[in-house]
């Protein structure tokens, strides 16, 4: 699909229009989200994505339309996978509802940033080294393979964290919070408070959920600006997503496996497209079956980790007493 150079700076400015927008209305003061709030950003976001897929669909046609639904569905469906570990790093240092909402903000803002810099980059890579999709494909392989496999969420490890340590080469920590900042000053010392290494510690997640979904979307279109347009346009809708499914998320206990299988199928599909052509609207299909049968099956037959220790321990606790 080629795209003038008005087109992505014409995206580009609407994108800053609407985090301007954004942080004017929703960002500008500390609270807590509430569902109802979050559930109107997520119908916001959602509706801009899909309208800006219909608009892709009529200018450029069916194939690159439906690339980008692809490419946007794979991208937010991975992106709940990123809520597991910001539930566990807020609950890990004990960060107040009324600023979660700041933090997240501009993690995702600095998100955009880095992403646009990687999918530039990859794309690069790709149009330079075509051989270099085989390795992309080999990688989501065998991390489809690992994320099927891994049953429970690593905990968040305060004591030796690596944002505790590169924030620490800026400016002391203080042991407590100081509002919605994340610079203070202590007796005239200035300190970074523990809202900045939560900052940085989502912006190291991030960075390592991109290594898995850039290349996730690279195996459905090589072309940049449908890879960068789902990338940017599910990323904006994630932090209302976290607010609507936080209470909800622990309760996804098969996604992981789906979101494995999604991962090793369009690993598969990059490693054959030398040899097999997988049609768009095929991957498609494939991904929202496996999203579907996932999350109903976690919503019927699904418990949450701690559930599942307090059933397994109840009747060893019952024989000792």
């Amino acid at each position: 699909m080629a795209v003038p150079w008005w087109g992505w700076v014409g995206f580009l400015v609407v994108v800053i229009g609407l985090i301007g927008l954004d942080l004017g209305l929703v960002s500008r003061r500390s609270h807590v989200i509430g569902f109802r709030e979050a559930a109107i950003w997520v119908t916001i976001w959602v509706g801009l994505a899909l309208a800006f897929g219909v608009g892709i669909w009529l200018i450029g046609g069916a194939e690159p339309g439906l690339q980008y639904f692809t490419g946007y569905l794979i991208e937010l469906s991975l992106s709940v996978d990123n809520m597991f570990v910001f539930v566990l790093i807020f609950s890990a240092f004990a960060v107040p509802a009324e600023y979660q909402h700041r933090v997240l903000f501009y993690g995702i803002l600095s998100a955009l940033v880095m992403r646009g810099l990687m999918i530039l980059g990859g794309s690069w890579l790709i149009t330079t080294f075509h051989w270099v999709l085989y390795l992309f494909g080999a990688f989501l392989v065998i991390t489809g393979i690992r994320m099927a496999l891994q049953r429970e969420e690593r905990e968040v490890d305060i004591e030796n964290n690596i944002a505790i340590r590169l924030v620490s080469r800026i400016a002391p920590v203080t042991g407590e919070y100081h509002g919605q900042h994340f610079l203070t000053r202590v007796n005239g010392q200035r300190m970074a408070t523990p809202l900045l290494v939560v900052l940085v510690l989502i912006e190291l997640t991030d960075l390592l959920f991109a290594l898995d979904s850039i290349p996730a979307i690279f195996a459905i279109t090589q072309d940049a600006f449908l890879v960068f347009t789902s990338n940017v346009m599910a990323i904006l809708g994630l932090r209302s997503l976290y607010f609507l499914l936080a209470g909800l998320v622990e309760r996804l206990v098969y996604l992981r496996l789906g979101l494995g299988i999604i991962l090793a199928f369009v690993g598969i599909k990059m490693l054959a497209s030398a040899f097999i052509h997988i049609p768009t609207l095929l991957s498609l299909g494939v991904v929202i079956l496996v999203l579907a049968i996932t999350t109903i099956a976690s919503l019927v037959w699904g418990k949450p980790a701690a559930q599942r220790a307090a059933s397994a321990s109840a009747p060893g606790d019952t024989a000792h007493q």
